[in-house]
């Protein structure tokens, strides 16, 4: 009993603390304050608790830009700028409202149709899924919900090879895909599926006369994606499109960055399968969806058995909470567009003026096929980690978030005929709804001074001031 009080009075002290530290507290740091490099998190949240101000202090500083930069929130220590859109966003509160009820009293079995609380949330199911297939101009029967991207692009290889190996078992794709697609591609050798991996040009964009020429009688699968994840080029969709229905062909796209963000028609465009992720449009991780065309008709073999749930197509029981979290992350898609759309290409602009006004930095693919929201820039003479290290205060990435446990150099990059030198020290910012100017602002200095503050370290970066020409030193071995 005694250990029961003393609990409850814990509780209740931990939570009037919460209550009375429900604000992001700042340190009070100039503008023009120089940053230091690199940039210690652990140092940095000693420091704000050692000068932590009170509310009113907080509401009467103009100087807040280490505020977003440490958004320190009781329980969750410091909170770095992000800039990592591609990898994931951050859930709409809109999205988050529409989602908690169905962890209370809608929690029923969407697919129990024998009585009330399997009908509901089955209708909100339904909701849903219409608005997904709104985004695209789809049917809403031609959503299928998978668990994301992922799944849905390996439904769309794996299953459409292998419904019509018997007749035709070749697919193309590019060398540029995302890592799911590119591994379900070469997984498919098992099933005598030959794969054709097409080039692309130093800007990253297909050459369409060489695709078309790679069709054969036997090819039953075009995959291209819409928006690649690392550098953010846009591929001619539509064109693609009116060759594979030309030659008979299927046409899928991985449209995971370009859903809800570019225009996308499926019917005007010839898309024949198209992957959805719910968290790349500020919605819940571990929902997507798959648009499977159903005239002309898609066959598909489906690569999870069970009950059959999804029109046969994808078994499980589905999420009613996360689905419908997906569906309200669409329909803000398409309410916020015009809204988001010039947000994110203003500050887009600014980035990518501030960054590339840095001496000896590139954009990396094609600055007109672009979505802006992903910037990709190589940083010459930096290597590219250690720029990331030195930039602890901004949540970024040197390449997909699939593949960030490797050290190696972003095959994308290689694509494009960069180097390993210039793959490494290249940095991926993703822009989106929520980033604002002032975020902007601190990641240009920073980025300028750390850069600055790297290359002093460099004895290449000495030779280069220096007017000496890196190709012609012959290195010795040791």
């Amino acid at each position: 009993m005694l250990r029961a009080i003393a609990r409850s009075n814990v509780f209740k002290q931990h939570r009037a603390s919460f209550k009375a530290a429900r604000f992001y507290a700042t340190a009070k740091v100039a503008l023009d304050a120089k940053l230091e490099t690199p940039t210690d998190v652990e140092g940095a949240a000693q420091e704000l608790a050692q000068v932590r101000a009170t509310t009113e202090q907080v509401k009467a500083s103009t100087s807040n830009a280490l505020k977003h930069a440490f958004q320190e929130k009781t329980g969750f220590g410091t909170r770095p700028i992000y800039l990592d859109m591609q990898a994931t966003t951050p859930t709409d509160p809109r999205v988050l409202d529409t989602m908690l009820k169905f962890y209370t009293g809608l929690y029923g079995n969407p697919h129990s149709n024998t009585h009330s609380y399997g009908w509901e949330t089955h209708k909100e199911v339904e909701s849903a899924r219409q608005h997904i297939a709104n985004v695209i101009n789809a049917d809403v029967k031609e959503i299928i919900f998978t668990s994301g991207a992922t799944e849905s692009n390996n439904m769309a290889l794996k299953g459409v090879a292998r419904f019509y190996k018997k007749t035709k078992n070749h697919i193309i794709t590019t060398r540029t895909e995302h890592k799911c697609v590119l591994e379900a591609a070469r997984s498919l050798k098992i099933d005598d599926i030959d794969v054709t991996f097409l080039n692309v040009d130093d800007q990253g964009m297909v050459n369409l006369e060489e695709l078309e020429s790679a069709i054969r009688p036997e090819t039953c699968l075009v995959s291209v994606m819409a928006v690649n994840n690392e550098i953010g080029v846009m591929q001619p969709i539509k064109e693609i499109g009116k060759i594979c229905r030309k030659h008979k062909v299927f046409f899928h796209t991985d449209a995971a960055q370009a859903y809800g963000k570019v225009p996308i028609d499926v019917n005007d465009m010839n898309i024949d399968l198209l992957s959805i992720s719910s968290h790349k449009i500020y919605g819940p991780m571990g929902i997507g969806a798959i648009f499977v065309r159903r005239r002309p008709r898609v066959r598909l073999d489906p690569i999870i058995s069970g009950g059959g749930q999804e029109r046969g197509l994808r078994s499980g029981t589905l999420a009613p909470s996360l689905v419908s979290g997906f569906g309200e992350a669409a329909r803000l898609m398409q309410k916020e567009y015009a809204a988001d759309t010039a947000h994110i290409r203003r500050l887009s602009e600014k980035l990518t003026r501030g960054l590339l006004s840095i001496e000896h930095t590139s954009l990396n693919g094609s600055p007109e096929h672009h979505y802006p929201g992903c910037v990709n820039v190589s940083f010459a003479y930096v290597e590219g980690e250690s720029l990331l290290m030195a930039l602890r205060d901004i949540a970024l990435s040197s390449g997909s978030a699939c593949t960030s446990a490797s050290l190696e150099p972003s095959y994308v990059l290689h694509a494009l005929g960069k180097d390993d030198a210039l793959a490494h020290s290249s940095i991926r910012f993703g822009i989106g709804r929520f980033t604002t100017d002032e975020e902007i602002d601190y990641v240009i200095k920073a980025i300028t001074e750390r850069v600055a503050f790297l290359r002093e370290l460099s004895p290449l970066w000495e030779m280069v001031k220096e007017g000496i020409d890196l190709n012609s030193i012959e290195w010795s071995g040791h």
